[in-house]
């Protein structure tokens, strides 16, 4: 092998290198659950009609509304007192777009996909005798379900290397507000939405989940992260509040108080922290600023900052 080659090829190894494939990989899982929803919905002539459902539940009236009316509330009542234009707010802003842009119209593509494929490779989990079942009971039973799912991938984010790279975004936000619900990389919700669509295929093979339901789901985890005080009192112990989703976001509490909505898989898993009614608002982010934040005295311009953090995860770390 002559010199000039060795020089050729010893670059390129670098190069591989300075990459995460794993995360690679999940951006290939990823693409290929949305081809699979895409596909179905082109042949079925419903592709333009299943996303506009999806603005509907998850952009909501309601949930805009949420949002504006937590976000009055923050400069009342904070938990920590802040300027308007914080940058974690500003940030955090530059998310809520890329939400209503990107992140809505692929959640929605990762439901349709995972019950396609789990529909096409599992369909003998389906349990057709719910049929026959009260609404009542079904749709409860399903939420109930669903969060348990997304319980599991909420764990799993924060016990595998691979989707915590992914993760880690969310929880670099050292100024939590109700936009930091907004605050995610786009591939993090590939597990999530997958393990979330299982519930559904067992149990409403047949039967469509009212946009409602959903619309109120999202709202109850947006609400989570603002910037408020509020335990919800003796609701609290079963509804995920604000004070008690901030001790999850505390750089040495990251493993506890995983739940989305409902406590109660917390309570089971021996993980659940409840706080303390007027308790002391303690600092949120990460150890070391593994991830790129604007709270940093050299960060640069807005969108720069979100580029970094969003291409983070694909880089290998040294």
């Amino acid at each position: 092998m002559s010199a000039s080659q060795i020089e050729v090829r010893a670059p390129a190894r670098v190069q591989w290198r300075r990459l995460y494939l794993p995360s690679f990989a999940l951006a290939a899982i990823t693409a290929l659950i949305l081809w699979a929803a895409v596909a179905n919905l082109l042949r079925q002539g419903r592709l333009e009609t299943v996303l506009s459902a999806g603005w509907a539940e998850l952009a909501a009236p309601l949930l805009v509304a949420l949002v504006v009316v937590t976000g009055i509330c923050e400069r009342i009542w904070p938990a920590e007192p802040r300027p308007v234009l914080a940058r974690g707010h500003v940030q955090d802003a530059c998310y809520l777009a890329l939400h209503a842009i990107v992140v809505i119209p692929l959640m929605t593509l990762l439901s349709v996909g995972g019950a396609t494929l789990i529909g096409a490779r599992a369909h003998w989990i389906e349990l057709r005798s719910t049929e026959h079942w009260s609404a009542w009971l079904l749709v409860p039973l399903t939420i109930v379900a669903m969060d348990g799912a997304n319980w599991l991938a909420h764990y799993a984010d924060h016990r595998l290397d691979f989707l915590w790279r992914f993760h880690a975004l969310h929880h670099s936000q050292e100024e939590l507000s109700v936009l930091t619900s907004f605050r995610a990389h786009p591939l993090m919700h590939t597990t999530g939405f997958l393990l979330a669509a299982v519930p559904v295929v067992i149990l409403m093979p047949t039967r469509p989940i009212a946009p409602v339901i959903i619309t109120v789901y999202v709202c109850v985890g947006t609400l989570q992260h603002a910037n408020l005080r509020w335990t919800f009192g003796p609701l609290g112990r079963v509804l995920v509040s604000p004070a008690y989703h901030r001790l999850h976001h505390a750089p040495d509490v990251q493993r506890a108080n995983l739940g989305v909505v409902l406590t109660i898989w917390d309570v089971l898993a021996g993980r659940a922290r409840f706080p303390a009614r007027g308790a002391v608002t303690g600092p949120t982010g990460l150890n070391g600023r593994p991830v790129p934040v604007e709270q940093d005295d050299t960060a640069g311009p807005v969108l720069r900052v979100m580029a970094g953090q969003l291409i983070e995860p694909f880089q290998a770390q040294h």
